[in-house]
């Protein structure tokens, strides 16, 4: 293959490929690496583009014994990223030894086993604390505490209280594996969100009406509230958004859903409707607002255990907003309350 149609082929290549000959000059780069490292690599040594003591080792290798080597290098191109560069000897070139070396970008790929290995610790460590707690609970009773009634009751209790958690994990794991099942299907039926948050309310108000916390609800009857929607789906986002006003913002000053539209929002397509949940409760201190989505980011983990969170609910929402193509807003201030602004597009906006 003349030199013309091999540099055709390497542009077409989406990852990065550069051709080194011997001592350590690269002689050639395709267009996704003269991206990545710049146009001054070509004629330079390769130490210029790689400063990294295995990857010139393996250049090094491959050029003087042959063969191929693969190793994995952190590279500063423009930000720090994760590359499998592979280097393999380059056959029939002459008598000037020369290598193929291809850099493949792997740094999502490796923040998912690092994210997948931290989501395992955690599931393990939530089902592990009340498991041991019962086991613990069950010893006791066995060994003769059951004969005193009130102790059997007060044990029965707490052991009831930790089944109940288990079951609430588990069941906010199969909905976020279902959610993220599905993240890339936007629904395509027509649901009216304001029906949708009223029927929602009615089944909160009397779990409300017992903590002392007025519900109210403003603007649903005024404006248009159709969206492309999953109905339960939305019906969990809103659950999950009023039971967490009701449960940690608590004030007699109650909590307020709110409706709006607006005919431009970053991060929604077209004109947005916008639904507010806000309490007047203790508020978020700033330092926190940016991981409450996260799983099993917990401010205040011992309150948030007694309440009943699974430290789930948030990225639950997340993961149901970006399936509607819509988005979650968070503000908060400590003493001042917080509000949670679900945006979604309404219905008569272009994909």
């Amino acid at each position: 293959m003349d030199e013309l149609s091999l540099n055709a082929v390497l542009n077409q290549l989406p990852m990065a490929v550069v051709i080194v000959r011997a001592p350590r000059l690269v002689v050639q780069a395709n267009t996704a690496a003269l991206e990545l490292f710049g146009q001054a690599m070509v004629g330079a040594d390769f130490v210029q583009t790689v400063r990294h003591p295995a990857g010139l080792k393996a250049i090094d290798t491959v050029l003087g014994a042959g063969g191929e080597q693969e190793i994995e290098l952190p590279l500063q191109k423009p930000i720090r990223a994760i590359y499998r560069m592979r280097a393999s000897r380059a056959e029939n070139t002459g008598a000037e030894p020369r290598a193929i070396v291809s850099f493949l970008d792997i740094t999502d790929k490796r923040a998912a086993e690092a994210m997948r290995s931290e989501f395992v610790a955690n599931v393990s460590h939530e089902l592990r604390s009340p498991l041991t707690a019962m086991s613990g609970f069950i010893e006791t009773l066995k060994n003769g505490a059951g004969e005193d009634p009130q102790t059997r009751a007060r044990f029965l209790g707490i052991m009831e209280s930790e089944a109940n958690r288990m079951n609430r994990l588990i069941g906010d794991l199969l909905s976020l594996s279902r959610v993220e099942e599905g993240e890339r299907l936007r629904p395509d039926q027509s649901v009216d969100v304001g029906a949708i948050v009223r029927r929602v309310i009615a089944i909160l108000e009397p779990q409300a009406q017992a903590a002392g916390i007025p519900l109210r609800i403003a603007g649903a009857d005024d404006i248009a509230s159709g969206v492309l929607g999953d109905q339960d789906q939305l019906a969990q986002v809103f659950m999950n958004l009023i039971e967490n006003a009701i449960k940690y913002g608590a004030s007699p000053a109650g909590v307020d859903v709110t409706f709006e539209t607006t005919a431009r929002l970053a991060g929604v397509e077209g004109a947005a409707l916008i639904v507010a949940v806000r309490d007047h409760g203790e508020g978020i201190p700033r330092e926190h607002l940016g991981r409450l989505t996260e799983r099993f980011y917990r401010i205040d983990d011992s309150r948030s255990r007694a309440l009943g969170g699974t430290g789930l609910g948030l990225a639950i929402v997340k993961h149901i907003l970006s399936r509607h193509r819509g988005r979650l807003q968070i503000e908060s201030r400590p003493g001042k309350g917080s509000t949670f602004r679900v945006c979604l597009p309404l219905l008569d906006t272009p994909d």
